[in-house]
């Protein structure tokens, strides 16, 4: 947790919680949000792609029938989703902008104090903490190491 201090993705000068998910919870990291676990993937689509910042910021949500949710963001993306979990729009979300600078990358830190934990990280700062074994716990960190090679 101390790595995290010089990179600039903690807030606050206290001692840190223990772990990644405590202080994710406690509003403590850069990008960390909280999501209930009861939220569903409309809910928190627009929010998410805020989150990540860049052009992703310009996804609106068009049509929500059941878990197929109709998103446009600006004129090159006009598509239907069909994501049954907030994990699995994560994954989408990461999937659609991944080759796009300036957009950060969500990480499923795992659930604490019923919500999700999400850190919202630049690529190259996301490649730089998953070599390290702070990440190790993540839920989609196989998803985010293959998003490295295939991007």
């Amino acid at each position: 947790m101390k790595r995290l201090r010089p990179l600039g993705l903690v807030v606050g000068d206290e001692e840190l919680p223990r772990t990644l998910l405590e202080a994710c919870d406690e509003e403590r990291l850069v990008g960390g949000l909280s999501i209930s676990l009861r939220a569903t993937p409309d809910e928190v689509a627009v929010w998410l792609a805020n989150a990540m910042g860049g052009v992703a910021r310009g996804l609106r949500l068009l049509d929500v029938r059941g878990d197929e949710l109709e998103v446009q963001c600006g004129a090159v993306l006009h598509e239907k989703w069909k994501v049954g979990s907030v994990s699995a729009l994560i994954a989408r979300l990461n999937e659609t902008f991944c080759d796009d600078d300036g957009v950060k990358w969500l990480v499923e830190l795992g659930e604490f104090e019923g919500s999700a934990q999400v850190w919202a990280l630049a690529p190259e700062i996301l490649e730089v903490l998953l070599e390290t074994s702070l990440l190790e716990g993540a839920t989609n960190r196989d998803a985010l190491l293959s998003l490295f090679d295939g991007c």
